[in-house]
């Protein structure tokens, strides 16, 4: 029997690489990740700092510290590790709402306009029928603001059904429209600003009873509020419908193949409308975390600023639109806006507006190289390709033969 050649090592390595990277699992994610941290530690060390101080000081301003038993300040640990969570919740609704899309063959770059749209119904219907009770108001609020978001969403997915609309210039436009109509909306004059301030393009605060109770921390202060249970809980029903319903099925299939699916019966142009209908919904549910949450109000301002829905399509290609790598991508993307902030970061340390500015390049990099996949994946077929002789690699195994892809 001849001793194993080199490549004969290599083979199963480069094998094994390629299972990992083609069912969706950690590997490309964690590749990208350490990549995009390494690359912005060399931007840290230009501006003549320490990169491992500053990560340092970036990672105890997002509270994860308080998971140490030995961290310092831990009242202070807590604080900033409630004020992670909360940003994590609307990120993970806004990344579902792109992954689910990308799961049926689309690409929903609206998820800013569908979460603009959720927070605009979620302040209305906050800030009215005051005598309702406040379980009720806030459960109605929250729904209100969902059906906004798949509406919105529904535009795209039935212009896309009945003319062929591409999604990706037709979700774009609606992000402006969305935009536009809430600065008309709460504007000077507009039909919903607020009532005592004339002056300020600002709407009516929401009710008390319409307030997402809070269960750790100060209420006063922004404590943690159960938003991050209905985040969870829809990432959990993302699955579900995904991987265990007719509808996921059906967007899976046109996602794979929508001539193959239209063979097979299926409604390719309603798939389409009930797709984006249910990113919308995610989307919009996001918004109302934010408005019942902690803002309690909305201003024209903060319909320009927001990024949340821009955020959740590196959120659902980090997490390789699963669930599960929904979930800590979006921590990851909260954590990064948390320890950042210019309370948190000290200047002596690193200036925290720069961080500000670190974090965007992170993020950047991070959907730039979230193909690593493909990348690693053609290096080492190349590699096959030379150790065996310069013959044609062997072709990566499909999740159809390694299984689905994992949640």
């Amino acid at each position: 029997m001849t001793a194993p050649t080199p490549s004969d090592h290599r083979g199963p390595a480069a094998t094994r690489l390629l299972r990992h990277l083609s069912v969706g699992g950690a590997v490309a994610p964690l590749i990208t990740t350490i990549v995009a941290f390494f690359v912005g530690g060399l931007v840290v060390l230009a501006t003549g700092k320490d990169p491992l101080t500053t990560y340092k000081a970036i990672f105890d301003g997002t509270g994860l510290n308080w998971l140490l038993p030995w961290s310092g300040d831990r009242a202070l640990a807590a604080t900033n590790l409630q004020q992670t969570l909360i940003n994590t919740g609307p990120l993970i609704l806004c990344g579902l709402a792109v992954a689910y899309a990308f799961r049926a063959g689309l690409f929903n770059i609206g998820a800013q306009g569908q979460y603009t749209m959720g927070t605009i119904a979620a302040v209305y219907a906050g800030s009215s029928w005051a005598g309702l009770p406040g379980w009720l108001h806030v459960v109605l609020a929250m729904a209100v603001a969902a059906l906004a978001g798949a509406a919105w969403a529904g535009i795209a997915g039935a212009l896309r059904a009945s003319t062929g609309a591409n999604e990706v210039i037709t979700t774009i436009m609606l992000n402006y429209t969305a935009l536009w109509i809430g600065v008309y909306l709460f504007g000077l004059g507009g039909p919903l600003q607020a009532n005592d301030q004339p002056d300020v393009p600002v709407s009516n605060d929401i009710v008390g009873g319409a307030k997402l109770p809070v269960f750790w921390g100060d209420k006063d202060l922004q404590g943690l509020h159960v938003g991050i249970f209905v985040a969870v809980l829809a990432a959990g029903i993302f699955w579900v419908v995904l991987n265990r319903s007719r509808l996921g099925y059906e967007a899976r299939a046109v996602g794979f193949s929508p001539p193959a699916a239209r063979s097979a019966g299926i409604g390719v142009g309603r798939t389409y409308v009930v797709t984006m209908a249910i990113c919308g919904l995610f989307a919009g549910l996001a918004g109302s975390l934010d408005i019942l949450g902690w803002q309690f109000h909305l201003a024209t301002n903060d319909i320009s600023a927001s990024q949340v829905g821009f955020l959740g399509i590196a959120v659902a290609l980090l997490g390789r639109n699963t669930a599960i790598g929904t979930c800590f991508a979006a921590l990851l993307f909260g954590a990064l806006s948390q320890g950042t902030s210019v309370r948190n970061l000290d200047p002596a340390v690193f200036q925290p507006e720069l961080a500000q500015n670190l974090t965007t390049v992170i993020q950047g990099l991070v959907v730039l190289l979230v193909s690593a996949d493909v990348l690693l994946a053609s290096v080492w077929r190349r590699r096959r390709a030379r150790a065996g002789g310069g013959g044609a690699a062997a072709a990566p195994p499909t999740p159809t033969t390694l299984g689905s892809v994992s949640p």
